[in-house]
């Protein structure tokens, strides 16, 4: 018997629901119930009615927005390490001080934030939806973190003002890309569609023939014609956008783009996590309630 054996036995046992993340390690990708985007998966944990426990393999963020989502049931994450570093550049402290500065615009946060962020904004939004819920939004400007590079192709393609908070917001592993990376691939295969996150640089986005969410990006791959494709977002995608698509090419545009953060949960983890339910992911109610209303508020406008 296997460790994913085990994990899966454990997992039937226990009424348990495996929640993995794109960014998420092929093994474990492979016996997870869902995979997915962050939001997408919390609602896919809701329809779950007879689930005790969520396992969700990701970061810290996103159990998060499990339990907010999910209160009747117990979050755990199987690495508690697993924190996102773009979700720690916005503390409390700091948006507060920009909604002193800007009293009258609203708040508009990435779901990459912390509870205790989310709690203090207007209304939520993914990378997915960013867009549609910033045309909702009944302002020509607004404030919007922590993402700046999020910040300025929402800023592209709505014509509202934008204000990033803070000021240099990014993700890590998506600004290595470069669009010297683009343009040494296209020269080696001319007949290849990019693809790239919008957490990726304006010169990158530019370079590319689609920008879109990790999910987007699945969904685009699977209905392009083409039969090749560079890829600009975090390495664990291209397992899932090469067995959905059996048949096509899929290239890293970058071999070093791995978040570690989300590769610090293994097959292990998850079976220790599991097994002794332990890293229980909570969210203090008051603070719970507050963000909730942002990301019911982000659904009910998309």
């Amino acid at each position: 018997m296997t460790l994913s054996d085990d994990v899966l036995r454990l997992k039937k046992e226990k009424k348990a629901i495996i929640l993995a993340h794109n960014y998420q390690r092929p093994e474990i990708q492979d016996i997870a119930d869902y995979v997915g985007d962050s939001i997408e998966l919390s609602r896919r944990a809701m329809e779950e009615k007879d689930a005790r426990i969520i396992l969700f393999s990701a970061v810290d963020f996103m159990a998060e927005n499990a339990v907010i989502l999910n209160p009747d049931k117990k979050v755990l994450l199987p690495s508690e390490g697993a924190r996102c570093p773009m979700a720690q550049m916005l503390t409390v402290d700091e948006l507060r001080r920009w909604k002193r500065k800007y009293p009258k615009l609203p708040v508009v946060l990435y779901v990459n934030t912390l509870a205790e962020v989310k709690a203090e904004c207007d209304v939520c939004c993914t990378s997915a939806n960013a867009i549609e819920v910033i045309k909702a939004v009944d302002s020509d400007a607004l404030l919007f973190g922590p993402d700046r590079n999020l910040a300025l192709y929402v800023a592209k393609h709505t014509n509202k003002r934008i204000i990033p908070v803070p000021d240099r917001g990014f993700c890590p592993t998506h600004v290595l890309f470069q669009k010297a990376d683009i343009d040494f691939w296209r020269t080696k295969h001319p007949d290849a569609t990019v693809i790239v996150h919008p957490e990726c640089t304006p010169e990158v986005q530019a370079a590319a023939d689609y920008v879109g969410s990790t999910s987007q990006m699945c969904d685009f791959a699977q209905r392009s014609n083409s039969k090749r494709f560079i890829v600009g977002t975090e390495s664990g995608l291209l397992h899932r956008l090469k067995k959905e698509n059996p048949n096509k090419e899929f290239i890293l545009a970058y071999d070093g783009a791995i978040c570690p953060n989300m590769k610090l949960n293994t097959m292990e983890r998850l079976y220790l996590a599991l097994k002794e339910e332990k890293y229980q992911v909570t969210v203090p109610k008051l603070v719970a309630e507050k963000a909730r209303k942002a990301l019911d508020c982000m659904l009910s406008l998309v």
